[in-house]
């Protein structure tokens, strides 16, 4: 079993930056998975960025709603080391795009924690911290927050150590 840390922060806080230092640092094979479709050209840049500040050797993996099957294929047929998944925010966010119930995606969530605790290889999951702002305007934006706060819950209480960055400086809350 693998150590799970979790890393979030605010929007450009610095945390996927400090969880690709986490991955470079663990010296182990890395497979990255990436949640967030192509659906603008600003994203396509944003995506475009992230990748170059990843290794090219980094195994990448595309998944947008439902990463626990994947989770449980990299363990079994990969050599895999380390697990970087970035970003929990965009995962619900496709969630809740499609207009799945907060019980799904807990649901989704869940499965993807309990692939990660059995698997062999450690992992650093990503996401936004998106409750510390004003409350959302729209009825679908208030949804999207609470179902980003409660999935970042769900993954706080299971990982291992958790980071909270700002300005590019991350923070221990959880050893």
């Amino acid at each position: 079993m693998g150590k799970i840390t979790f890393v979030l922060g605010g929007a450009r806080s610095g945390k996927s930056g400090y969880a690709v230092q986490l991955a470079q640092e663990s010296g182990k094979k890395v497979a990255f998975i990436a949640t967030c479709p192509y659906f603008d050209e600003e994203m396509e840049e944003r995506i475009r960025k992230h990748k170059e500040e990843r290794p090219p050797e980094w195994g990448c993996f595309e998944e947008f709603k439902d990463i626990a099957p994947l989770i449980k294929r990299l363990d079994q047929e990969y050599d895999y080391g380390f697990v970087l998944i970035d970003c929990l925010t965009l995962f619900t966010s496709n969630l809740v795009l499609d207009e799945f119930d907060e019980e799904e995606i807990k649901k989704r969530t869940q499965n993807m924690l309990d692939e990660l605790k059995k698997a062999s290889f450690d992992a650093v999951l990503v996401a936004n911290e998106v409750g510390l702002g004003i409350i959302p305007e729209y009825p679908v934006s208030r949804k999207f927050r609470d179902y980003a706060g409660r999935v970042n819950q769900l993954v706080a209480k299971s990982a291992d150590e958790v980071f909270f960055t700002v300005a590019g400086i991350p923070t221990k809350i959880k050893t």
